[in-house]
Order: structure tokens, then sequence, then C-alpha cells
């Protein structure tokens, strides 16, 4: 191994998230506006063979354990299940997991999952139809829990759900949400919403905050503290008193308070974009360039020492309390979840 991901404050990074396009089938109000966004030319995307390459550099040489795959919407990628299998065949092997809407993961499930894919992360922001096509300017509500059922039916569990509450449009579904999740063993995570969308229009007024969303929670619910560490994990969890999950666990619901409650103190994350930008933290504003000198020559050593040099100046947290903060040039669907 060369050596670990670290930062000059002493944070080491074990978790890398891969996004493998840019591009969407949904248009999710808090990420793009409805007639999308320029997609990057497919000559900047990575292709299957170069996001091996980084990712196995990252596992075999930087010390990642985690894999998360992600978008825009990585259903979209062509060549998924091969880039999954060859992340399943490294050694030692990464957990790996998906960030996706679940449009077509109906399908795609077995192939995934029968690849190496240990489970996935769904975003589902409302239990109304019509909400959801006002929401993402699709109706593909259908689509996106038959995708859920099919992700349970092949294994990829725990299946987690994303919800991410906007005050005055799905506020009131917390409690439903997580019934919902209940009913179906899913595990619940609530994310406050963030300043990453494209038409950087983002209004810290119409976040529900973490408060908010655990008080709605315990006005039908018994929370109790969750003895598990949360270690670097963006989520806070608690157990759902009286309830458990498809295998037989304590039913958990997370909130990941990026905005009110930062964590960034003990974040553990690194990002790679779909054109091969290394990325330090989620509201970095600049970024490190990976793919010129992997198709320029350099070896798996000189990608290593590239991408620990671009983590090294990695600050102290994304400052969005901080009257400076600047929201990223690239919106969520470009950096990756």
């Amino acid at each position: 191994m060369t050596g670990a991901l670290v930062d000059s404050f002493g944070r080491i990074a074990s978790d890398l998230r891969v996004s493998l396009t840019d591009r969407c089938n949904l248009r999710c109000t808090y990420c793009m506006p409805p007639e999308g966004v320029p997609w990057l030319p497919s000559p900047d995307i990575l292709t299957d063979a170069e996001v091996a390459r980084l990712v196995g550099v990252a596992v075999t040489r930087l010390g990642i354990r985690e894999i998360r795959f992600t978008g825009g919407e990585p259903l979209l990628r062509p060549g998924l299940v091969a880039i999954v299998e060859a992340t399943a065949a490294l050694v030692p092997r990464p957990t790996i997991s998906l960030t996706t809407n679940a449009i077509g993961l109906d399908r795609m499930a077995g192939a995934l999952r029968q690849a190496g894919l240990d489970r996935v992360n769904v975003s589902l922001d409302t239990l109304d139809e019509d909400r959801f096509a006002a929401l993402t300017h699709r109706r593909r509500f259908a689509d996106t829990l038959a995708g859920l059922h099919g992700a349970a039916a092949a294994g990829l569990t725990p299946v987690k759900l994303n919800t991410v509450l906007i005050r005055g449009v799905n506020d009131d579904e917390a409690v439903p949400l997580l019934r919902f999740a209940l009913a179906h063993g899913y595990e619940l995570r609530f994310i406050e919403q963030m300043p990453l969308d494209a038409q950087h229009t983002w209004d810290r007024t119409t976040m529900v905050t973490a408060d908010e969303i655990l008080a709605a929670l315990r006005a039908d619910f018994t929370l109790l503290p969750d003895p598990v560490d949360r270690a670097g994990a963006p989520a806070e969890t608690w157990l759902v008193d009286g309830y458990r999950d498809l295998a037989g666990r304590p039913a958990r619901v997370g909130v990941i308070g990026s905005v009110t409650r930062p964590f960034c103190g003990d974040c553990d994350r690194t990002r790679l974009t779909a054109d091969g930008q290394v990325r330090n933290c989620l509201f970095a504003r600049e970024e490190s360039d990976l793919r010129g000198p992997l198709r320029g020559g350099a070896d798996d050593a000189g990608l290593a020492q590239r991408w620990q040099a671009a983590m090294w100046p990695k600050k102290p947290g994304h400052g969005i309390d901080d009257p400076t903060f600047l929201q990223p040039p690239r919106p969520m669907s470009a950096i990756g979840g």
C-alpha cells in the first residue's frame, strides 16, 4: 500500500464516492431546473476501464474500504454491472453500494447483486404520485417503487431511503415516510437540503432542519439511542422502538444534518467525478485532475500520490454558515452524492 488519504487535520478518507455520470432521468427541483443542465461531453467521461483502474488505486494503494457509485443517475451508465464486478474482484474487497432513483432497478437488481453490489440507497421524497411528479418533473413514481421492491427481492439490503424535506412542499411527510419504510423493512435517512442546486437558488428558510424532523418523528414514534458507533458516517441514527428490519434487527432511522449539525470533523470521504476530478469535500470549489495524468501515462503510484496531494489541503469544514461561503460551481448532479 502506498499510504493513506490523510489531510492536514489528521482525517483519513476510507470512503470513496464515485460519480459514473452527470446525466439523470429526473429533474428534482432541489438539484436542477426542469429543462436540465448541459451534460459533460462524452470524451471527458472516464471510460469503464479508467474508472476500474482509479478505484483499484484507491482500494489497493490508499486504504479505501467503501465504494459508493453515484451520479447523476448511475443506472444510466451502460457499463455499471462490469464496473461493479471489477470493484468486487479487488483485494481487499471493499463494501460496494449505489445511490439511485431506482428507475429500472427492478430489471437490474439481480445482475448487480450477482456482480457484487452489496446494497442501495434510493432517493424517495414523497409517497404521493402527483407530488412526486411536481418534485421531479417526471411521472416515474411507480418505477421507483418497483425498483425498491426489486432491490429488496435481490438481497441488496439493507435498502436505504434518502429523503429531502422542503418546507411547504413535502414537510408533512416525515411520519408517513417512516411508516412506509418500517412496513417494508427499509432504512430511512432524512437529509437536510443543501446548497448544491444547479440554479444556485438554495434558500435556508425552505430547509427543514434536523431538529424539526426529529420533533415530527417523536410525536408518533419512540426513538432510542443507537448503540452502534457512528464513526465517520454522515447520519445520526436512532432505533425505532418496537420495529424490526428485514433481517430481524432493530429498525433504525437516520438524519443527516449537513447544514445545522455538520460532521466535518469526522469526515472520511473522498470523491471522484465522472470526468476524473478528485474533490476532497462535497462543497469544495477546487478539484484535482486525475484524468489527464491517467491518460498521459502516469503509473498507479503516481496517481496515488496525486490523490494524496489533493486530499491534504481539505478544509476543516464546509463553511455554509460563514458569510463568505460560496456554493460550488458544479451542482450535485455533476459532483456525485
